[in-house]
């Protein structure tokens, strides 16, 4: 039995009954296959065969029917009203830095349950709001009916280093990136440790929107496993439009830091400043370029960025919240003030790091690497989004039928904030506490999707 669009509907009505319970839901005849945003094993070649700048995204992602695998002992299976696009996405597609079904094999080779996550085919997503239909026999905190958004740190529970850090573990993987069935479809398999409650004045997508990225920028900032951010910090935010750097934008006003944000064109500067923030570079417009032709670190560029830096931040910043790389390390390392903490992840343009050693030793800079968040880092993160002191920075949503389409927006950086998806539920749907949207209004939590639409 298929998901088709009559039962699509069917079961979206189940899901969001008034009051619908385990009951109710275990009632209804789950599908034996589901739509999903999937990658093909055997076009892994064929991709690879083009150079990685000018991989389409349409090439290689798909919407297709898939088997609907049942839940392990300690997993969940979430209808998923929405999704969204993260950066893991574009490297899928892409089949790089390596192609995701070297890590799906190894998961596989685990045998027992991870068994499952093997085969031709790879379910992308790590973002997922929707509502639980079944759980596993070990599930004790969440039942069918509970609306959930899901976070993507997939960690085996009976490893002994995820009691201290989840994100330490051998055993921990991002979800939908280096595991099977991701977000990005109509029903997606979880661990019962990856739910969240769904901040309930946010619709589907805006909640799907917050989970990794939030997550990932509070683990760099917020929490002592990162900078341990603190009142007054000036904070230097790359990319501070983009996925996760809004998100550190928003949690660096709500803690009393002052951030000072890199941007790559005019409108973004405009968006920041009607956000609070006082000090915005754009790069274009100042001609910054760090690699010179021979993409070798351009020295005189690096000195004039960090002396602009330090103008605007009364001598240099305490932190600088790093993703991009290759690109921009060196000049954030110069930028630091002495004693300062540069926190790092993603590497979106080269893991290959060019770094000389004066500004490490004799300012003292220390270097964190910051691989998304642990459990605890996400509920909090969760929490600063319900309580409405952090808000999505949604400011586009597009079918799962145009999941390719909107993978190439991220990779293009033609885009503000987060590029939702939707799956089951129709967009602008989902909202259950409109007094608490009303008290916190529309102007914040829509704040950058009103500014991407002028």
């Amino acid at each position: 039995m298929a998901l088709t669009a009559d039962r699509r509907r069917e079961l979206l009505a189940a899901a969001l009954a008034d009051g619908a319970d385990a009951a109710e839901l275990r009632d209804f005849p789950l599908p034996d296959r589901y739509r999903a945003a999937v990658t093909r094993r055997e076009e892994v070649e064929s991709v690879l065969a083009v150079p990685a700048a000018e991989r389409d995204p349409a090439a290689s992602l798909h919407v297709e029917e898939v088997p609907r695998p049942d839940p392990a002992p300690d997993e969940v299976l979430v209808a998923v009203m929405a999704s969204a696009i993260n950066y893991n996405t574009v490297w899928s597609a892409s089949f790089s830095p390596v192609p995701t079904f070297a890590f799906l094999d190894r998961l596989a080779a685990e045998g027992g349950w991870s068994a499952r996550h093997g085969g031709d085919r790879h379910v992308l997503g790590s973002d997922a709001a929707g509502v639980v239909v079944a759980v596993g026999s070990l599930v004790r905190r969440w039942r069918p009916g509970d609306h959930v958004a899901v976070h993507g740190n997939w960690v085996a529970a009976d490893d002994p280093a995820a009691q201290q850090d989840a994100m330490r573990a051998p055993t921990q993987r991002a979800w939908g990136f280096e595991t099977n069935f991701g977000g990005l479809a109509d029903l997606a398999l979880v661990k019962a440790s990856q739910l969240l409650a769904k901040p309930a004045h946010l619709t589907w997508e805006e909640a799907a929107s917050t989970t990794l990225c939030n997550a990932t920028a509070y683990r760099m900032l917020v929490s002592p496993n990162g900078a341990g951010l603190r009142l007054g910090d000036r904070v230097l935010v790359w990319g501070a439009t983009g996925g996760i750097g809004s998100f550190a934008v928003q949690q660096c006003l709500a803690a009393g830091a002052e951030p000072i944000c890199v941007v790559g064109r005019r409108s973004r500067v405009e968006l920041l400043h009607r956000l609070g923030v006082r000090h915005v570079i754009d790069r274009t417009a100042e001609g910054f370029r760090f690699l010179d032709g021979q993409d070798r670190v351009d020295v005189a560029e690096v000195d004039r960025f960090a002396e602009r830096v330090r103008q605007l931040s009364d001598g240099g910043v305490d932190v600088v919240f790093e993703h991009p790389g290759r690109e921009t390390m060196p000049a954030s390392v110069a930028a630091c003030r002495r004693g300062g903490t540069v926190v790092t992840c993603a590497a979106t343009t080269g893991y290959r790091i060019p770094l000389t050693g004066d500004g490490l030793t004799h300012e003292s800079v220390r270097i964190v690497g910051s691989h998304f968040a642990n459990y605890l880092e996400n509920e909090r993160a969760n929490d600063l989004v319900r309580r409405g002191m952090v808000h999505p920075t949604l400011t586009s949503t597009l079918p799962l039928e145009s999941v390719a389409r909107a993978t190439r927006l991220v990779r293009d950086g033609a885009h503000e904030g987060k590029v939702g998806i939707t799956c089951l539920a129709p967009a602008g749907a989902g909202v259950t506490d409109a007094g608490t949207r009303r008290r916190l209004g529309e102007e914040r939590i829509a704040a950058f999707a009103r500014a991407a639409a002028g």
